[in-house]
């Protein structure tokens, strides 16, 4: 698995390039509650758990999992589709870039909605695969050792699943209006989709 082959290369691309990740983190920074039991599903090396006091993840990639731990996360190391908590357990659950590399994404959006507690959330960045940048990403995605296998959606799609199983009360905010290549400050965040190549999409739980 590249994630365990590349985990340090992984985790210098945030410290390379700080303001498009700054510029994700102010995006998420908009739905994530303060001071609530979250899990961050995909936590990676724990670049976006860190800013929000999430301490807690679930983490397939060990090598990556390890790098998160050092970090004071406690990783559990499994698949989104089959998450190893009880039912109603946390406030919030976050996924960032996560839904592209799933298997079986309405699988793990019905897991997230079983370990949730009664009107949580889900907070979810993506590539919107219909942006400039979701284009980039899939011109380069033969070249990309991170996203060779990954497959892009669109917000419609995810917030369609997000539907089907019956959560409510959708926003959505976006950021990263210019190629990644040529941001050198933090890039503005506005309502809605469609501009921008990062989306945040933000749903509650229905009782």
């Amino acid at each position: 698995m590249v994630f365990n082959e590349s985990a340090e290369e992984y985790d210098r691309w945030f410290d390379i390039n700080k303001p498009v990740y700054e510029s994700e983190i102010l995006a998420l920074k908009k739905f994530v509650p303060k001071d609530a039991l979250g899990l961050e599903v995909g936590v990676g090396t724990g670049r976006f758990s860190v800013p929000f006091g999430i301490n807690v993840g679930v983490e397939p990639a060990q090598a990556m999992a390890k790098i998160a731990q050092k970090r004071g996360i406690k990783v559990y190391e499994a698949l989104a589709e089959d998450l190893p908590f009880e039912d109603n357990t946390f406030d919030f659950v976050l996924m960032v870039t996560t839904i592209c590399f799933l298997q079986n994404p309405l699988k793990a959006l019905k897991e997230v909605k079983r370990v949730l507690k009664s009107e949580g959330h889900i907070i979810m960045g993506m590539i919107d695969k219909n942006s400039f940048l979701g284009e980039i990403y899939l011109s380069k995605k033969k070249k990309s050792r991170f996203y060779r296998n990954a497959k892009f959606y669109s917000p419609n799609n995810v917030m369609n699943w997000l539907k089907k199983l019956n959560y409510t009360n959708f926003e959505t905010c976006q950021t990263l209006f210019k190629n990644p290549e040529d941001i050198t400050v933090i890039e503005p965040v506005k309502i809605g989709y469609g501009d921008g190549g990062f989306t945040v999409i933000t749903a509650q739980k229905k009782n």
